[in-house]
C-alpha cells in the first residue's frame, strides 16, 4: 500500500502545492509550442536563436525539456506517498520551476548566450531535481525507490552529453540515443509497477475475473534484457547483434503487457490508455530492431518511443493524477478521451510517415496538429484543476478510494 504523506496547513499559491501542478501545466504548453515551432523550422520557414541545428533543438527540447517536467512533477507527486513525508511545495518548488523555465529559454537563445552557459543553466535543473529528490527518499528510507533516482540520475547524464556532442562534433547522436534509452527503461520500470496495480485495483471492484499478473521474475528478465538491448543499440545501433536484442526485448515486452489483461479495460478508457501508451515500448523496440537490420528507416522506432512510449504514457499519467490528486473521480470524460485520441493519432501518424515517405508531408502535418490538439487540450481542459484550490483531504478521500488513487505506490 502506498503511504499517505503527513499534512499540514499550506496557505500559499495553489499551483505551488504539489509538484505536478506547475510542472504538468508547463509541461502541456510547452509540448504544444514546442510542436507548433519546430514544423515551420523543419520547412524552413523559420530561424532560430539556438546554437542547437534545428534538429537537435527539437530533440532536445522534447527528450530534455518536455519529459524532464513531467517527470518531476510524477516524481515530487509520488514522493511523498513513497515516503510519508511533507510534499516538496511552495519556495522550494516554485525554485526548480524557474529553473526548468529559465533553461528553456537558455536553450533556445544560446546561440546568443553562448552555448556553455545555456548548457550550465539547463543543466542545472535535473541536478536540482536529483538533488531534492534523493534527499527526500533518503530521509523517508524508501530506498527501493533509489532505482527510479538512478535512472533520472542518467536521464541528466544523457543532457549533460548532449550538450558536449552538439557543440564538439556537431551532432548528438549518443546524447539523444541515451536520453530516449534512459526514458524507456523509466517507463519499463514504472509503468511495471502502475499500469498493473491500477488495472487490478478497477478489474477487481468493476469486473471480477482475470487480473493482472503481479511482478515477478520475468519482469525482471524483461527489464535486464531490456536494458541489454537498449545498452548496446546506445553503443552500435546497427548491425545484427543489436537488431537480435532488440528484436527479443520487443518480444518480451509484448509478453509482459500481454499478463496486464489490458483486453479486460475496453469499459475504463482512464485505464486502457495506460495499456495503449505502454503497447509503444515493444513497438519501439520491434521496430528499432528491424531498422538494425536496415529494414525500415530507424526514425520509425525512435518515434514509437518519443511520440509514443513517451507522449502517451505522459498524457495517460497527467491525466490521472490530476483528477486524482484534486479530488475528482477517475474518469475520462468525452473530452479527456479526445484528448488521448489526439496522441495516439500523433504517434501513429509519426511512425507512419518515418514507414511511408510518399506520404511524409501529409502524415507530418497530421502527427503535428494532432499532438498540438492534444496538449492544448490537456492545458485547457485540466489547466482549471491545476491552479484551483486544493482539495480537503476529506474530499479526496470520498472521492478518491484506495483502488483509484491518482499517483501511488
Amino acid at each position: 500500500m502506498a503511504t499517505m504523506p503527513r499534512r499540514d496547513a499550506y496557505r500559499g499559491p495553489a499551483i505551488l502545492s504539489y509538484g505536478f501542478r506547475p510542472f504538468f501545466l508547463a509541461s502541456a504548453l510547452y509540448a504544444a509550442l514546442a510542436v507548433l515551432l519546430w514544423l515551420p523550422m523543419f520547412f524552413g520557414e523559420l530561424g532560430t536563436l539556438s546554437a542547437f541545428a534545428p534538429r537537435d533543438w527539437h530533440i532536445h527540447e522534447m527528450l530534455y525539456g518536455y519529459l524532464p517536467a513531467v517527470m518531476t512533477g510524477f516524481l515530487f507527486t509520488a514522493i511523498p506517498n513513497w515516503t510519508g513525508r511533507l510534499p516538496v511545495r511552495g519556495g522550494p518548488l516554485l525554485g526548480l520551476f524557474a529553473l526548468w523555465l529559465v533553461g528553456r529559454i537558455a536553450v533556445s537563445t544560446s546561440a546568443v548566450i553562448g552555448w556553455g552557459p545555456a548548457a550550465v543553466i539547463d543543466c542545472a535543473f535535473m541536478v536540482g531535481v536529483v538533488s531534492v529528490a534523493a534527499r527526500e527518499i533518503v530521509a523517508g528510507k524508501s530506498w527501493r525507490n533509489l532505482r527510479v533516482l538512478v535512472l533520472i540520475s542518467m536521464l541528466a547524464v544523457g543532457n549533460i552529453l548532449f550538450h558536449l556532442q552538439a557543440h564538439f562534433v556537431g551532432t548528438a547522436e549518443y546524447g539523444t540515443r541515451l536520453g530516449i534509452a534512459v526514458a524507456v527503461m523509466l517507463l519499463s520500470v514504472i509503468g511495471g509497477r502502475i499500469v498493473p496495480s491500477f488495472t487490478h485495483n478497477w478489474l477487481e471492484q468493476a469486473s471480477p475475473g482475470r487480473l493482472p499478473v503481479a511482478f515477478g521474475r520475468f519482469d525482471m528478465i524483461v527489464l535486464l534484457v531490456s536494458a541489454a538491448a537498449l545498452l548496446l543499440w546506445v553503443a552500435v545501433p546497427t548491425g545484427p547483434v543489436a537488431g537480435i536484442c532488440l528484436l527479443a526485448a520487443g518480444a518480451l515486452h509484448l509478453a509482459r503487457l500481454a499478463r496486464w489483461a489490458g483486453d479486460r479495460t475496453f469499459g475504463n478508457r482512464i485505464v486502457l490508455i495506460l495499456h495503449v501508451g505502454y503497447a509503444f515500448v515493444p513497438v519501439g523496440f520491434l521496430l528499432m530492431g528491424a531498422s538494425a537490420f536496415d529494414l525500415f528507416s530507424p526514425t520509425a522506432g525512435f518515434h514509437a518511443w518519443a511520440g509514443g512510449a513517451i507522449g502517451v504514457m505522459t498524457i495517460a499519467v497527467m491525466t490521472r493524477a490530476s483528477l486524482g490528486h484534486t479530488g475528482r473521480r477517475l474518469e475520462a470524460s468525452f473530452a479527456t478521451q479526445a484528448i488521448y485520441a489526439g496522441v495516439v493519432v500523433a504517434a501513429l501518424a509519426r511512425i507512419c510517415a518515418a514507414l511511408h515517405p510518399a506520404w511524409s508531408m501529409l502524415l507530418l502535418h497530421v502527427a503535428a496538429f494532432a499532438w498540438v490538439a492534444a496538449f492544448l487540450g490537456f492545458a485547457a481542459g485540466f489547466g482549471p484543476l491545476l491552479v484551483g484550490a486544493p482539495p480537503s483531504p476529506g474530499a479526496v478521500n470520498r472521492k478518491c478510494s484506495p483502488a483509484h488513487q491518482g499517483i501511488g505506490r
